[in-house]
Protein backbone atom coordinates (compact mmCIF):
# COMPACT_ATOMS: atom_id res chain seq x y z
CA UNK A 1 0.00 0.00 0.00
CA UNK A 2 2.91 2.38 0.77
CA UNK A 3 4.81 1.73 -2.18
CA UNK A 4 1.21 3.16 -4.65
CA UNK A 5 1.12 6.20 -2.41
CA UNK A 6 4.78 6.95 -3.10
CA UNK A 7 3.83 6.28 -6.75
CA UNK A 8 0.61 8.73 -6.99
CA UNK A 9 2.67 10.75 -4.68
CA UNK A 10 5.67 10.89 -6.85
CA UNK A 11 3.67 11.34 -9.95
CA UNK A 12 2.06 14.49 -8.33
CA UNK A 13 4.89 15.67 -7.00
CA UNK A 14 6.48 15.94 -10.74
CA UNK A 15 4.00 17.29 -12.19
CA UNK A 16 3.51 20.39 -9.98
CA UNK A 17 6.96 20.66 -10.18
CA UNK A 18 7.75 20.89 -13.51
CA UNK A 19 4.57 23.63 -13.69
CA UNK A 20 6.61 25.24 -10.70
CA UNK A 21 9.94 25.13 -13.31
CA UNK A 22 8.60 26.38 -16.19
CA UNK A 23 6.33 29.43 -14.28
CA UNK A 24 9.60 30.62 -12.47
CA UNK A 25 12.26 30.25 -15.75
CA UNK A 26 9.44 31.93 -17.85
CA UNK A 27 9.34 34.94 -15.99
CA UNK A 28 12.62 34.79 -15.16
CA UNK A 29 13.47 34.76 -18.91
CA UNK A 30 10.89 37.75 -19.76
CA UNK A 31 12.01 39.74 -17.04
CA UNK A 32 15.15 39.70 -18.72
CA UNK A 33 13.97 40.33 -22.57
CA UNK A 34 13.55 37.01 -23.81
CA UNK A 35 10.74 36.26 -26.22
CA UNK A 36 7.44 35.04 -25.70
CA UNK A 37 8.42 32.49 -28.67
CA UNK A 38 11.95 31.62 -27.53
CA UNK A 39 10.14 30.36 -23.92
CA UNK A 40 7.68 28.65 -25.71
CA UNK A 41 10.27 26.07 -27.42
CA UNK A 42 12.60 26.07 -24.92
CA UNK A 43 11.40 26.21 -21.62
CA UNK A 44 7.59 25.66 -22.14
CA UNK A 45 8.27 22.82 -23.92
CA UNK A 46 10.41 21.51 -21.83
CA UNK A 47 7.85 21.13 -19.45
CA UNK A 48 5.56 19.76 -20.25
CA UNK A 49 7.57 16.79 -21.62
CA UNK A 50 9.73 17.13 -17.89
CA UNK A 51 7.64 14.28 -15.99
CA UNK A 52 8.73 11.83 -18.73
CA UNK A 53 11.99 13.00 -18.66
CA UNK A 54 13.17 12.88 -15.47
CA UNK A 55 10.92 9.22 -14.72
CA UNK A 56 13.72 8.36 -17.73
CA UNK A 57 16.56 9.82 -16.02
CA UNK A 58 15.93 7.82 -12.13
CA UNK A 59 14.76 4.62 -14.29
CA UNK A 60 17.97 4.70 -16.67
CA UNK A 61 20.37 5.36 -13.73
CA UNK A 62 18.60 3.04 -11.60
CA UNK A 63 18.93 0.05 -14.32
CA UNK A 64 14.94 -0.31 -14.93
CA UNK A 65 15.28 0.43 -18.45
CA UNK A 66 11.99 -1.76 -19.84
CA UNK A 67 10.66 1.28 -17.47
CA UNK A 68 12.77 4.15 -19.52
CA UNK A 69 11.77 2.67 -22.62
CA UNK A 70 8.26 1.22 -21.70
CA UNK A 71 7.31 5.13 -20.15
CA UNK A 72 7.87 6.69 -23.32
CA UNK A 73 6.26 4.37 -25.93
CA UNK A 74 3.45 3.92 -23.18
CA UNK A 75 2.86 7.40 -23.20
CA UNK A 76 2.68 8.27 -26.99
CA UNK A 77 0.31 5.42 -27.44
CA UNK A 78 -2.11 7.17 -24.61
CA UNK A 79 -1.33 10.68 -26.19
CA UNK A 80 -3.22 9.47 -29.71
CA UNK A 81 -5.47 6.86 -28.48
CA UNK A 82 -6.50 7.98 -25.14
CA UNK A 83 -5.98 11.55 -25.00
CA UNK A 84 -6.91 12.52 -28.64
CA UNK A 85 -9.95 10.22 -28.32
CA UNK A 86 -11.36 12.07 -25.39
CA UNK A 87 -10.55 15.35 -26.34
CA UNK A 88 -12.21 14.31 -29.82
CA UNK A 89 -15.24 13.22 -27.81
CA UNK A 90 -15.29 16.51 -25.99
CA UNK A 91 -14.92 18.77 -29.13
CA UNK A 92 -14.35 17.43 -32.50
CA UNK A 93 -10.91 18.26 -33.70
CA UNK A 94 -9.93 20.27 -36.89
CA UNK A 95 -6.48 19.53 -37.81
CA UNK A 96 -4.66 21.81 -39.95
CA UNK A 97 -2.91 20.75 -43.36
CA UNK A 98 0.34 21.37 -41.85
CA UNK A 99 0.04 18.87 -38.98
CA UNK A 100 -1.74 16.05 -41.41
CA UNK A 101 1.33 16.18 -43.68
CA UNK A 102 4.17 17.28 -41.73
CA UNK A 103 4.18 17.21 -38.08
CA UNK A 104 1.35 13.40 -37.66
CA UNK A 105 4.53 11.77 -40.54
CA UNK A 106 6.97 13.00 -38.22
CA UNK A 107 5.42 11.65 -35.13
CA UNK A 108 5.43 8.34 -37.06
CA UNK A 109 8.81 8.51 -38.74
CA UNK A 110 10.14 9.32 -34.93
CA UNK A 111 8.45 5.57 -34.24
CA UNK A 112 9.72 3.61 -37.17
CA UNK A 113 13.60 5.19 -36.30
CA UNK A 114 13.29 4.15 -33.14
CA UNK A 115 12.61 0.49 -34.51
CA UNK A 116 15.49 0.58 -36.18
CA UNK A 117 18.00 1.87 -34.03
CA UNK A 118 16.46 -0.30 -31.43
CA UNK A 119 16.98 -4.27 -33.05
CA UNK A 120 20.43 -4.57 -33.46
CA UNK A 121 19.78 -8.73 -32.77
CA UNK A 122 17.00 -8.43 -35.66
CA UNK A 123 19.06 -5.91 -38.13
CA UNK A 124 22.54 -6.96 -37.67
CA UNK A 125 22.49 -10.09 -36.05
CA UNK A 126 24.05 -8.88 -32.93
CA UNK A 127 24.53 -10.87 -29.18
CA UNK A 128 22.06 -7.89 -27.47
CA UNK A 129 19.61 -4.99 -29.06
CA UNK A 130 20.93 -1.81 -27.39
CA UNK A 131 19.98 2.15 -27.87
CA UNK A 132 23.63 3.34 -27.30
CA UNK A 133 25.13 6.67 -27.32
CA UNK A 134 25.55 7.09 -30.87
CA UNK A 135 21.83 5.62 -31.07
CA UNK A 136 20.98 8.46 -28.84
CA UNK A 137 23.19 11.06 -30.69
CA UNK A 138 21.34 10.06 -33.82
CA UNK A 139 17.72 10.69 -32.08
CA UNK A 140 19.12 14.46 -30.84
CA UNK A 141 19.84 15.07 -34.69
CA UNK A 142 16.21 14.70 -35.77
CA UNK A 143 14.93 16.54 -32.75
CA UNK A 144 17.32 19.35 -33.43
CA UNK A 145 15.99 19.21 -37.21
CA UNK A 146 12.26 19.22 -35.39
CA UNK A 147 13.51 22.31 -33.11
CA UNK A 148 14.38 24.38 -36.19
CA UNK A 149 11.35 23.60 -38.13
CA UNK A 150 9.24 24.35 -35.16
CA UNK A 151 11.03 27.66 -35.05
CA UNK A 152 10.63 28.37 -38.42
CA UNK A 153 6.64 27.97 -38.15
CA UNK A 154 6.48 30.03 -35.08
CA UNK A 155 7.70 32.95 -36.62
CA UNK A 156 4.99 33.15 -38.87
CA UNK A 157 2.55 32.74 -35.91
CA UNK A 158 3.86 33.28 -32.54
CA UNK A 159 1.09 33.50 -30.63
CA UNK A 160 -0.37 30.28 -31.13
CA UNK A 161 2.88 28.78 -28.50
CA UNK A 162 1.82 30.16 -25.14
CA UNK A 163 -1.18 29.98 -23.93
CA UNK A 164 -1.56 31.77 -21.03
CA UNK A 165 0.50 35.08 -21.10
CA UNK A 166 4.02 35.55 -19.12
CA UNK A 167 4.03 37.88 -16.06
CA UNK A 168 7.30 39.08 -15.00
CA UNK A 169 8.20 38.09 -11.48
CA UNK A 170 10.55 39.51 -8.90
CA UNK A 171 13.89 37.58 -9.27
CA UNK A 172 13.68 36.07 -5.64
CA UNK A 173 10.17 34.33 -6.59
CA UNK A 174 11.70 33.24 -9.90
CA UNK A 175 14.53 31.52 -8.33
CA UNK A 176 12.53 29.79 -5.30
CA UNK A 177 10.10 28.50 -8.04
CA UNK A 178 13.23 27.32 -10.02
CA UNK A 179 14.80 25.63 -6.94
CA UNK A 180 11.54 23.93 -5.36
CA UNK A 181 10.58 22.51 -9.28
CA UNK A 182 13.95 21.21 -9.67
CA UNK A 183 14.26 19.78 -6.14
CA UNK A 184 10.26 18.88 -6.19
CA UNK A 185 11.58 16.74 -9.93
CA UNK A 186 14.20 15.08 -8.15
CA UNK A 187 12.69 13.15 -4.84
CA UNK A 188 9.51 12.85 -7.54
CA UNK A 189 10.85 11.09 -9.85
CA UNK A 190 13.11 8.70 -7.19
CA UNK A 191 10.30 8.19 -4.84
CA UNK A 192 7.68 7.20 -8.66
CA UNK A 193 10.88 4.98 -9.94
CA UNK A 194 11.46 3.13 -6.43
CA UNK A 195 8.02 2.44 -5.62
CA UNK A 196 7.37 1.42 -9.63
CA UNK A 197 10.12 -1.41 -9.54
CA UNK A 198 8.72 -2.20 -5.80
CA UNK A 199 5.37 -3.08 -7.24
CA UNK A 200 6.43 -4.93 -10.06
CA UNK A 201 8.78 -7.40 -8.37
CA UNK A 202 5.46 -7.40 -5.44
CA UNK A 203 2.96 -8.39 -7.58
CA UNK A 204 5.35 -10.23 -10.56
CA UNK A 205 4.20 -7.83 -12.98
CA UNK A 206 7.45 -6.64 -15.56
CA UNK A 207 8.40 -2.92 -15.26
CA UNK A 208 7.69 -2.94 -19.05
CA UNK A 209 4.12 -3.47 -18.24
CA UNK A 210 4.55 -0.74 -15.35
CA UNK A 211 5.90 1.93 -17.24
CA UNK A 212 3.78 1.56 -20.50
CA UNK A 213 0.81 1.66 -17.88
CA UNK A 214 0.60 3.51 -14.69
CA UNK A 215 3.79 5.37 -14.91
CA UNK A 216 2.91 6.32 -19.00
CA UNK A 217 -0.35 7.29 -17.52
CA UNK A 218 1.24 9.34 -15.07
CA UNK A 219 3.25 11.26 -16.83
CA UNK A 220 0.99 12.24 -19.50
CA UNK A 221 -1.50 14.00 -17.15
CA UNK A 222 -0.03 17.09 -18.41
CA UNK A 223 -0.82 16.41 -21.72
CA UNK A 224 -4.48 15.73 -20.57
CA UNK A 225 -5.20 18.58 -19.08
CA UNK A 226 -4.04 20.82 -21.90
CA UNK A 227 -5.52 18.84 -24.24
CA UNK A 228 -8.97 18.50 -22.74
CA UNK A 229 -9.21 22.33 -21.39
CA UNK A 230 -8.12 23.44 -24.70
CA UNK A 231 -10.90 21.10 -26.62
CA UNK A 232 -13.33 22.52 -23.67
CA UNK A 233 -12.60 26.44 -25.04
CA UNK A 234 -12.58 24.89 -28.68
CA UNK A 235 -8.63 25.73 -29.05
CA UNK A 236 -8.52 22.76 -31.28
CA UNK A 237 -4.96 23.74 -32.91
CA UNK A 238 -3.42 23.70 -29.16
CA UNK A 239 -4.97 20.39 -28.39
CA UNK A 240 -3.67 18.03 -31.45
CA UNK A 241 -0.09 20.40 -31.50
CA UNK A 242 0.42 19.49 -27.96
CA UNK A 243 0.01 15.87 -28.62
CA UNK A 244 1.65 15.46 -31.58
CA UNK A 245 4.67 17.44 -30.37
CA UNK A 246 4.68 15.73 -27.51
CA UNK A 247 4.92 11.98 -29.24
CA UNK A 248 8.05 13.59 -31.61
CA UNK A 249 9.81 14.97 -28.14
CA UNK A 250 9.34 12.47 -26.35
CA UNK A 251 11.42 10.08 -29.17
CA UNK A 252 13.75 12.03 -30.41
CA UNK A 253 14.70 14.24 -27.23
CA UNK A 254 13.87 11.94 -23.88
CA UNK A 255 15.30 8.83 -25.18
CA UNK A 256 17.90 10.27 -27.46
CA UNK A 257 19.17 11.99 -23.85
CA UNK A 258 18.46 9.01 -21.62
CA UNK A 259 20.44 6.63 -23.87
CA UNK A 260 23.09 9.29 -24.27
CA UNK A 261 23.12 9.26 -19.78
CA UNK A 262 22.97 5.13 -20.01
CA UNK A 263 23.00 3.03 -22.94
CA UNK A 264 19.17 1.13 -22.51
CA UNK A 265 19.19 -2.23 -23.57
CA UNK A 266 15.83 -3.05 -25.66
CA UNK A 267 14.23 -6.27 -24.78
CA UNK A 268 12.47 -7.79 -27.89
CA UNK A 269 8.82 -7.64 -26.75
CA UNK A 270 8.97 -4.07 -26.84
CA UNK A 271 8.68 -4.26 -30.50
CA UNK A 272 5.20 -4.79 -29.61
CA UNK A 273 4.85 -1.36 -28.18
CA UNK A 274 6.82 0.08 -31.24
CA UNK A 275 3.85 -1.25 -33.40
CA UNK A 276 1.38 -0.14 -31.32
CA UNK A 277 2.96 3.61 -31.34
CA UNK A 278 3.70 3.12 -35.23
CA UNK A 279 -0.37 1.82 -35.27
CA UNK A 280 -1.21 4.55 -33.53
CA UNK A 281 -0.06 7.58 -36.04
CA UNK A 282 -1.14 5.54 -38.91
CA UNK A 283 -4.84 5.90 -37.68
CA UNK A 284 -4.34 9.62 -36.97
CA UNK A 285 -3.47 9.83 -40.26
CA UNK A 286 -5.84 8.28 -41.90
CA UNK A 287 -8.55 9.59 -39.57
CA UNK A 288 -7.87 12.61 -40.24
CA UNK A 289 -6.81 12.55 -44.24
CA UNK A 290 -9.30 9.71 -45.11
CA UNK A 291 -12.50 9.55 -42.87
CA UNK A 292 -12.67 12.65 -41.18
CA UNK A 293 -11.47 14.83 -44.10
CA UNK A 294 -9.22 17.28 -42.18
CA UNK A 295 -10.80 16.50 -38.41
CA UNK A 296 -10.89 13.77 -35.64
CA UNK A 297 -14.84 13.54 -34.80
CA UNK A 298 -16.33 12.11 -31.80
CA UNK A 299 -16.62 8.91 -33.67
CA UNK A 300 -13.43 8.31 -34.37
CA UNK A 301 -12.79 10.04 -31.22
CA UNK A 302 -14.65 7.05 -29.12
CA UNK A 303 -12.90 4.42 -31.88
CA UNK A 304 -8.99 5.86 -30.34
CA UNK A 305 -10.66 5.29 -26.81
CA UNK A 306 -11.99 1.64 -27.81
CA UNK A 307 -8.64 1.23 -29.19
CA UNK A 308 -6.50 2.08 -26.00
CA UNK A 309 -8.29 -0.13 -23.73
CA UNK A 310 -7.88 -3.41 -26.02
CA UNK A 311 -3.99 -1.95 -25.75
CA UNK A 312 -3.64 -2.32 -22.06
CA UNK A 313 -5.88 -5.31 -22.16
CA UNK A 314 -3.20 -7.33 -24.61
CA UNK A 315 -0.54 -5.65 -22.41
CA UNK A 316 -2.26 -7.09 -19.62
CA UNK A 317 -2.67 -10.35 -20.43
CA UNK A 318 0.78 -10.68 -22.64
Amino acid sequence: MLDFIFLIGGIALIIFSANWLVNGASALAKKYGVSDLVIGLTIVAFGTSAPELTVNVFAALEGSTDIAIGNVLGSNIANILLIVGVSAVIFPLTIKRNTTWKEIPLSLLAAIVLGFLANDVVIDGADESLLSRIDGLVLICFFAIFMFYTADMAKNSPEILLDDEIVPKPIWKCLLLIVGGLLGLYFGGDFMVDAAVNIANRFGMSEKLIGVTIIALGTSVPELATSVVAAMKKNTDIAIGNIVGSNIFNIFFILGLTSIIEPLPFAANMNFDILWVIFASLVLFLSTLLFGKGRVGRKEGIIFIVFYVAYILISIFR
